[in-house]
């Protein structure tokens, strides 16, 4: 008998509860239609940034004012995490510039570790690429591919 007044008396009471924890609906905003968060960009296609046609992957994709770049190794000269941090971001930057972005406009970076003992030597040189504007970052330990030490990919405005 309790559960069944408890019952009602949720069923009641809940529904008021629920309306009066909305906002107030100002005259102004009622007269304008409502905008779908996604409706801008249904209508754009991404634009697959892919220089190497034979490449499994593109190297970017633009899309929505922004542009998504594939992750960049740090392999094919000197051997170590600072210089392939190095060369990985170079690489970074020279893609971010063919494709019509900069390295001050990058917004996320994804860094990849071989070895999570070589953090700080990593970000020695990674603090030099992003002096002024720091993007969001995560490093991670990864397994890569051959003897690369760190792989790292970015989110930057187009």
């Amino acid at each position: 008998m309790l559960r069944g007044a408890t019952a009602l008396t949720l069923s009641l009471v809940l529904p008021l509860a629920i309306v009066a924890c909305q906002p107030p609906v100002i005259e102004a905003d009622a007269a304008q239609p409502a905008v779908q968060p996604d409706a801008v960009l249904q209508d754009a296609a991404p634009e697959y940034l892919n220089p190497n046609a034979r490449s499994p992957y593109s190297e970017g994709v633009r899309y929505g004012g922004l542009l998504f770049l594939a992750g960049k190794l740090g392999g094919g000269g000197e051997r170590g995490i600072q210089p392939e941090t190095r060369i990985a971001l170079e690489s970074i930057q020279d893609a971010l510039e063919r494709f019509g972005s900069s390295m001050d406009r990058v917004v996320k970076c994804s860094v990849f570790l071989a070895d999570m003992a070589e953090w700080g030597a990593m970000n020695e040189v990674y603090s030099e690429f992003f002096p002024d504007n720091k993007p969001a970052r995560t490093a991670v330990g990864a397994g890569l591919s051959g003897t690369n030490r760190v792989e790292i990919e970015c989110i930057a405005a187009a």
